[in-house]
């Protein structure tokens, strides 16, 4: 559609250039404005001449009709006036000449741009805190991180995934000191995640009675910090631990990352930053604490270092980018964390900035998403009130295995593809809204078969697998003709493909794919109802429609990829 766009947008301009000299408008700006009519039967493109008004000096609807009558017929639009808006049908030979054939001749490549060639794109996301298992709470940071990952590699970037491991903090005193006083050897070996999770709530609910723990922990991690050898030991252990249950769920995910370095990896590196900070003359103390002034640009002051020289978030933050500057020279780095956190990553860009690095303003992204309840109440790990994705997970892949055990008992690999359709139904749905609305997770509703899920997205390409067996034998060479409605409406919307995916980057949002996606399913599925396929009688009606079901799986492979899903050809 994008460059139909560009076509009818040449076309215009050289009309307007007729009728109406030094009229400033540009091909570009024709083809920026011109949009989906909300009903098909007005057209499938439109340019709204309500803007052109004042530019040309005339009326809407005359602007529409002039335009019309100087651009006259053409071979690839029927082109109308309705009031003030110049519309524009598909012609049917032009969807298979034009769109159809882009499709089969880039298969796995459709849709895919250089936009990002010779660029590199670090993404920070993921990032859980070692010692805690990861909830359903981390699904946000994780899919769409890595969902932004493979968009930006379907555009040409070169990508860096950063699991930007949180395994440097106040928070690893706290797991030193629950050890100690109520942990052993032989409990966390067997226990696991879990048992280093259950000490840590319980340094919580000893806390709130005795808040001395609070300084002991915060002593633990200067100690920590100072290399004390017990200190580290443990710290390393439990991150050990912790990474062997990470990988689990990554490999669920099919997720992987090009570095790990944590909080931790900084450490000898802030220092350098500090005196930096100093030297620039932005360094202010402030009862004890070390802070940059913010308060110009209506923030809060940054704290970098806490009363006893311990470091903070942001520190570790600045460190880090400074950093991935020197070793990616990228041209974004996108950090993917919620929306509770958009303070915290203005301050330390604009930090940054202070410091003299232009490159911060542009480079630097916070990518934020809503927060997730669980009826109504936050998730946290420190009060146990968390619902683990292995169990979540576990309960998909157990669904699954009873619906298929009804449908298709004989499905060979049957484990592989309960697995694949259940995590998948998990990952579709919270991708399926806006990144930053709030999220009250509700089990029935991520588990649901019904509607605009992922097993629908799935079984839907599952059918075109099928279909596309049964056509295996068939000739599908000649010229291709649309004979139904249902077909072109198919192809308009596979149509839309690049110009989703260029959205999708541009609003770092994935739930543009997630919701094409049920665009296509829903075309396609009304085009298989309407439209017989390997039973149509004529045979180039039956290739056709052949050839637009394979284009159908070949777009549904590739958007679902986009979004973390994967895709069985048997369900």
């Amino acid at each position: 559609m994008l460059k139909l766009k560009n076509t009818l947008a040449s076309m215009i301009k050289d009309a307007a250039d007729a009728l109406w000299q030094d009229n400033g408008l540009t091909a570009e700006e024709i083809a920026a404005m011109l949009e989906y009519p909300p009903d098909e039967t007005m057209g499938n493109l439109a340019l709204p001449c309500f803007k052109l008004s004042r530019t040309l000096r005339s009326a809407p609807p005359k602007i529409a009709a002039d335009l019309a009558a100087k651009i006259g017929e053409s071979d690839i639009v029927e082109i109308s006036v309705a009031g003030g808006y110049l519309n524009f049908k598909i012609l049917p030979a032009y969807l298979t000449a034009s769109v159809l054939a882009s499709i089969e001749e880039s298969g796995d490549a459709y849709g895919k741009s250089e936009m990002g060639a010779g660029k590199t794109v670090v993404l920070d996301y993921s990032s859980p805190n070692i010692s805690k298992p990861f909830h359903i709470g981390h699904l946000g940071t994780t899919v769409i991180g890595h969902s932004l990952k493979l968009l930006h590699e379907f555009c040409g970037y070169s990508c860096v995934g950063i699991n930007h491991l949180g395994d440097w903090g106040t928070q690893n005193g706290k797991q030193i000191v629950a050890y100690r006083k109520w942990g052993n050897k032989e409990a966390v070996e067997e226990g696991g995640i879990d048992e280093l999770v259950r000490l840590y709530v319980r340094f919580h609910e000893e806390a709130e009675k005795d808040p001395s723990l609070n300084d002991e922990a915060r002593a633990a991690f200067t100690a920590l910090e100072h290399h004390d050898p017990e200190c580290i030991a443990l710290w390393k252990w439990f991150i050990e631990i912790s990474m062997q249950e990470y990988q689990k769920t990554y490999k669920q995910l099919g997720i992987e990352f090009d570095s790990y370095n944590g909080e931790s990896f900084y450490t000898d590196k802030m220092p350098a930053v500090v005196e930096e900070i100093k030297s620039k003359g932005i360094l202010k103390i402030d009862d004890g604490a070390s802070i940059v002034d913010l308060e110009e640009y209506s923030m809060p002051p940054c704290l970098i270092l806490k009363r006893d020289g311990s470091t903070l978030y942001p520190t570790r933050d600045i460190t880090a980018a400074l950093y991935r500057k020197n070793t990616y020279d990228f041209a974004k780095c996108i950090y993917v964390t919620s929306a509770g956190q958009s303070l915290h990553f203005a301050q330390w860009f604009k930090v940054l900035e202070i410091m003299g690095y232009n490159w911060a303003k542009d480079e630097l992204v916070h990518v934020p998403y809503g927060t997730v309840s669980i009826g109504g109440e936050k998730l946290a790990t420190r009060s146990g009130n968390v619902i683990l994705l292995r169990d979540l997970f576990a309960q998909a892949i157990e669904k699954v295995r009873e619906i298929m055990a009804v449908k298709n008992p004989d499905l060979k690999d049957s484990d592989e593809v309960a697995e694949a359709v259940g995590v998948g139904a998990i990952i579709f749905n919270y991708l399926y809204n806006s990144r930053i609305k709030d999220i009250n997770f509700s089990m029935e509703n991520a588990l649901s078969f019904d509607g605009s899920t992922g097993p629908y997205a799935q079984y839907t390409y599952a059918r075109t697998c099928s279909i596309l067996v049964k056509a295996a034998d068939l000739d599908l060479s000649g010229e291709a003709s649309l004979t139904m409605p249902e077909e072109a409406t198919l192809l308009i919307t596979l149509s839309k493909f690049p110009e989703k995916v260029l959205d999708a980057v541009a609003q770092y949002e994935p739930s543009v794919i997630t919701r094409y996606v049920i665009d296509v399913c829903t075309a396609f599925n009304r085009f298989y109802q309407a439209c017989p396929v390997v039973t149509a009688e004529d045979e180039q009606v039956r290739a056709t429609r052949v050839r637009l079901t394979r284009a159908a799986g070949c777009v549904l492979k590739n958007a679902l990829h986009l979004v973390c899903i994967k895709t069985p050809e048997k369900i």
